[in-house]
């Protein structure tokens, strides 16, 4: 049933196609002169220090917080990040639909521009601009080049302060999204990724941290309407609480002017205060979630942390999660569960914490053949297991240790991850020193610190565990023996 028979009929006269001399390249490209040479940049130096020592801080009028890194790149190109923060707990309950929505309609037309006109700009321009944003701030990521910053910007100005909030527009954003959740309604990885963190952060349904249900999503779409949207623009977005940075080839001073004339003034209605990260000591458990007919499965495995990023463990902690999965092939989890048995397409785990609030998580990952899951989670149960009993040796450390080092130093060497790094330092109220502290505090780690540190945080018993997939089909080795 599953072979296709075919009859050759060769054809007696074939169309064959005539094949023509080559071209004299010569001749042809005698007249080329080629494009102007284009910017090579600096040999930057990527270290804390010297991003400090170049990097300039200043506080608008409103108290929106700018952080400038003007240096020499390739192609005079210029990344820029900025984060809009607004809002309170109490203030944005029930509103992350509406949020959403907000955030997606500023680029959807202004006063001025229909939505085709400001990409075809920002398309002449040359530049990449991405607005997301949720309940209580806006995030806003722009790559340009030095001759078109100043008009990308002008234009985001635009963008940012006069939306037109179009009712077609509205409804068509409406439908992608509610279609975008139809589409995910059977995906494993959706449908776990949504348990795992409804698990790990348990909030009411209108709290703004809260992680919806495919179902609560679609109510709260479907019941959010164009004035709501409005309401929330006009009540919450400003820049007085607001940051951003900027990184590459740019004219400092005539940078700053147009920033200010663009966030220098610009308050929100309502009183800021920060939602906080809450850390939760859960219970450990285990869900399973079947998706018929999917071919892949997704294993979730974590358990929140009582964990800041500055506290004294941390360093100990980054490096104990870099070695089990979190340095991706030379890792532990992968080695075993990947590279050695197979089990896995992909496999690894990450470690998280606040810069604001002891709240921090640990988490694992597998996405593998939904009839693998028994050795799966045999597999990931003893690397755990070993790595609580017989820890870490100094050689597996201090070869990670090179390795985690020479990761962060390329992150600070590219301008969007070092944008971004800036803006958020302004918030929490640093500056590259934390950078400098925690690769001190890694470079000075022994084994038993980090082993010290693994055993204090780490507890099987309280794993949460989510499990997504079609766990119905018999196991590879059953169905071909």
């Amino acid at each position: 049933s599953n072979s296709t028979w075919g009859t050759f009929v060769p054809t007696k006269s074939p169309d064959r196609a005539d094949v023509p001399w080559s071209p004299d390249v010569a001749a042809l490209v005698a007249n080329y002169h080629g494009d102007s040479a284009r910017a090579v940049g600096e040999v930057f130096d990527p270290s804390p220090s010297n991003i400090d020592r170049r990097t300039t801080r200043r506080t608008l009028a409103d108290g929106f917080e700018l952080a400038l890194l003007p240096k020499k790149t390739r192609g005079a190109t210029v990344n820029a990040s900025i984060t809009l923060r607004f809002g309170s707990l109490d203030a944005v309950r029930g509103q992350s639909a509406v949020a959403d929505l907000a955030a997606d309609m500023l680029s959807r037309g202004t006063s001025t521009r229909t939505r085709q006109q400001i990409k075809d700009e920002w398309d002449r321009l040359q530049s990449q601009v991405s607005i997301s944003g949720d309940a209580t701030s806006a995030s806003i990521r722009v790559e340009s080049t030095r001759d078109n910053l100043a008009a990308t910007l002008r234009l985001l100005g635009d963008v940012l302060h006069n939306p037109a909030f179009d009712a077609k527009e509205f409804d068509q954003l409406k439908a992608e999204n509610l279609s975008g959740i139809e589409e995910q309604r059977s995906e494993p990885t959706a449908l776990g990724s949504i348990a795992f963190r409804r698990a790990l952060r348990p909030y009411p349904a209108d709290d703004p941290r809260a992680t919806l249900t495919f179902d609560e999503q679609k109510a709260a779409y479907v019941a959010a309407t164009l004035d709501q949207v409005r309401h929330f623009y006009q009540t919450f977005y400003g820049a007085d609480h607001g940051q951003m940075s900027i990184v590459g080839d740019f004219d400092t001073a005539a940078t700053t002017q147009l920033v200010d004339s663009i966030f220098g003034n610009w308050k929100s209605s309502s009183v800021f205060a920060r939602v906080p990260s809450e850390y939760r000591d859960l219970p450990g458990g285990k869900t399973v979630i079947k998706t018929p007919d999917k071919a892949n499965a997704l294993f979730l495995s974590g358990m929140p942390l009582p964990l800041k990023d500055d506290d004294s463990s941390y360093a100990a902690l980054v490096m104990a999660n870099y070695m089990l999965g979190g340095g991706f092939l030379n890792s532990r989890l992968a080695e075993r569960i990947r590279q050695k048995e197979g089990i896995s397409y992909g496999v690894g785990s990450g470690l998280g914490a606040s810069s604001l609030d002891r709240a921090g998580v640990y988490q694992a990952y597998a996405i593998y053949n939904p009839a693998n899951v028994g050795r799966l989670e045999v597999a990931y149960q003893e690397e755990i297991a070993r790595a609580l009993k017989g820890g870490f040796s100094q050689d597996e450390l201090d070869k990670a240790r090179q390795g985690w080092l020479q990761q962060n130093e390329l992150a600070r060497s590219r301008d969007a991850s070092l944008a971004g790094t800036l803006a958020n330092d302004l918030f929490v109220g640093r500056t590259m020193a934390y950078d400098s502290t925690l690769d001190a505090r890694v470079r000075s780690l022994t084994a038993a610190d980090v082993n010290s540190a693994f055993r204090r945080f780490i507890d099987p018993a309280k794993f949460i565990t989510v499990e997504a997939g079609d766990f119905d089909k018999k196991p590879a080795e059953a169905a071909h023996p």
